[in-house]
């Protein structure tokens, strides 16, 4: 089995953390969906959902609408650079222990899905 790190666009994941980062300082960065559940081995028989799911841990969202910060974190992303859209979470860390109790793919991310250091080494 592959590593799910060996396929990641390292290079593009970390101009999207820094581009990310210009805006709100990052905490955490986690990566999920269903590449990384191929590269750890999932079969092919199950729903695959989102290519990509993002899950971006910040307190700089506290006080940014929800709707905003997923906008314009979103469009920071490079479908083209990770060949698929990402499905983009934006939190605080408080949102986010509430958001895996009430939400199944953030829930499989956070416990499946690959944190990105947060460095200029990803």
């Amino acid at each position: 089995m592959t590593s799910p790190e060996s396929l990641l666009n390292l290079t593009e994941l970390r101009r999207y953390l820094g581009r990310i980062g210009d805006r709100w300082p990052l905490e955490r960065a986690v990566l999920g969906g269903a590449r990384v559940a191929d590269a750890r081995g999932a079969g092919p028989q199950r729903e695959r959902g989102p290519e990509w799911i993002m899950i971006l841990v910040s307190e700089a969202f506290d006080g940014v609408p929800w709707l905003e910060r997923v906008y314009q974190a979103g469009s920071l992303w490079d479908d083209w650079e990770m060949g698929a859209p990402a499905d983009v979470h934006c939190y605080t860390a408080s949102e986010l222990e509430r958001r895996i109790d009430s939400h199944p793919r953030v829930a499989a991310a956070m416990s499946h899905g690959v944190d990105l250091p947060l460095e200029a080494s990803v």
